[in-house]
């Protein structure tokens, strides 16, 4: 009979896996989430700013940390945001109201 220290010693390691099924499934959802992140900020500059300026930086973010192939779509998508939030604050500060209008 042999301990576990020693069956630990005879049997061979093997690195761990990196590709496979499951990396190109967070992979794809990571993709998925720039592209979101991209209309929700370019959304957000018509519309609802207020919840989908934040909505574009975190999923932007979020797809940036999971090593998005999209890295350009995620980072517009940051930057939308971003500006989302920009022109809220200058139609809070200037108008008093949170959403914009064109006219008088």
């Amino acid at each position: 009979m042999t301990t576990l220290s020693e069956a630990l010693r005879t049997t061979p390691t093997t690195p761990a896996k990196t590709t496979g099924p499951a990396t190109s499934r967070l992979r794809s959802q990571a993709d998925g989430m720039a592209v979101a992140s991209f209309i929700l900020g370019l959304l957000g500059t018509l519309v609802l700013n207020l919840l989908l300026g934040p909505c574009a930086l975190v999923l932007g973010g979020l797809a940036l940390a999971r090593g998005t192939t999209r890295r350009g779509r995620a980072l517009l998508g940051i930057a939308l945001g971003a500006a989302d939030l920009l022109l809220l604050a200058l139609l809070v500060t200037t108008d008093g109201t949170v959403s914009w209008h064109i006219g008088s």
